[in-house]
């Protein structure tokens, strides 16, 4: 009996298309072209739009479970926390959200004051208090979580604040970080910690033990690079050598000038202990400290981001 090959192309998969060529440039000069021409010049994309379209396929990339990013410095001002949020905005608006940004401080943290609030003030703590109400987590749903996280527009990720409370008693221990996680991790694609500034702290190790990527951040300034530096060696001497080498160094600028002899010596240290280091330039919409969108930052700065987004997706 001869079988019936008539829907063959239709049944059988079809190999991608290749992201990076695919359909008609957007930008430059060959996007001039395809819109000057309504399309009847249909030039491909160039270099740097080839460039762009793989890091969103980079970005866009499948996970076969929830994945966790862990961002690091001990040493304040190393824009953790920025890294954090403009990680999730981009992971959210490429992924199409399930996106989660969580200070994961052990007591105040600054992400509740650079992200969009919205009408409550809860906090991680509160969460943590009222997880006995959803029948110790088996019947909590994402509605649920509503009360507690923040979502931030467009951006297309919510976002978790440490306790605000300058008088609080209570911190996040280990079991607390890992009781947090357990209910989160069900409700979010993709999770990125912030971190505190206390390597020893249980809450901090319990996030390292989590980490899917690690991502390491500092700025190109002897303090925040030094800081690094010593963290990557005490991870590997707490038995965590192996992440240490998958990890993503992230290199932000802290002024419009750096110095290049100090930016060339952390490259190259950074280069041999992780898997990659990539550089976020300076941008003036980072460093009010207040509320951060994405989209106030410039193109180059939201390029950087992306870039290195993607780079640390390659890891998970």
């Amino acid at each position: 009996m001869t079988q019936n090959t008539a829907h063959a192309p239709f049944l059988s998969p079809q190999p991608p298309a290749n992201p990076s060529t695919a359909g008609p440039a957007q930008h430059g000069w060959q996007g001039q072209v395809v819109r000057l021409t309504r399309g009847l010049i249909a030039c491909g994309p160039g270099r740097a739009e080839r460039v762009h379209r793989r890091a969103i396929t980079g970005v866009q990339r499948g996970f076969d479970g929830p994945r966790t990013i862990v961002v690091l410095n001990p040493k304040g001002g190393a824009n953790k926390t920025t890294a954090t949020l403009l990680i999730a905005a981009t992971m959210g608006m490429y992924r199409g959200g399930y996106t989660l940004a969580w200070d994961n401080n052990e007591s105040m943290g600054n992400l509740g004051v650079r992200i969009m609030t919205t009408g409550h003030t809860n906090t991680a703590m509160d969460l943590l208090r009222d997880l006995g109400r959803f029948d110790n987590g088996h019947s909590i749903r994402l509605g649920d979580l509503d009360n507690y996280v923040h979502p931030q527009g467009d951006a297309q990720f919510d976002a978790l604040a440490s306790d605000l409370d300058p008088a609080g008693v209570s911190t996040i221990d280990g079991p607390a970080y890992r009781r947090l996680f357990g209910i989160l991790s069900r409700f979010y694609r993709v999770l990125i910690v912030d971190t505190g500034n206390n390597m020893r702290a249980s809450n901090w190790e319990a996030a390292v033990e989590t980490a899917d990527q690690l991502v390491v951040v500092s700025t190109i300034r002897e303090d925040t690079g030094y800081g690094a530096a010593a963290l990557l060696e005490g991870l590997r001497q707490k038995g965590h050598a192996d992440k240490v080498a998958q990890a993503v160094t992230i290199l932000t600028m802290p002024a419009t000038a750096v110095d290049p002899a100090l930016s060339r010596r952390l490259h190259d240290h950074f280069g041999q202990l992780t898997r990659a280091v990539c550089d976020v330039p300076y941008d003036p919409a980072i460093v009010a400290g207040g509320p951060l969108n994405i989209h106030s930052l410039a193109p180059q700065t939201r390029r950087a981001w992306l870039h290195a987004t993607a780079t640390i997706a390659e890891g998970l």
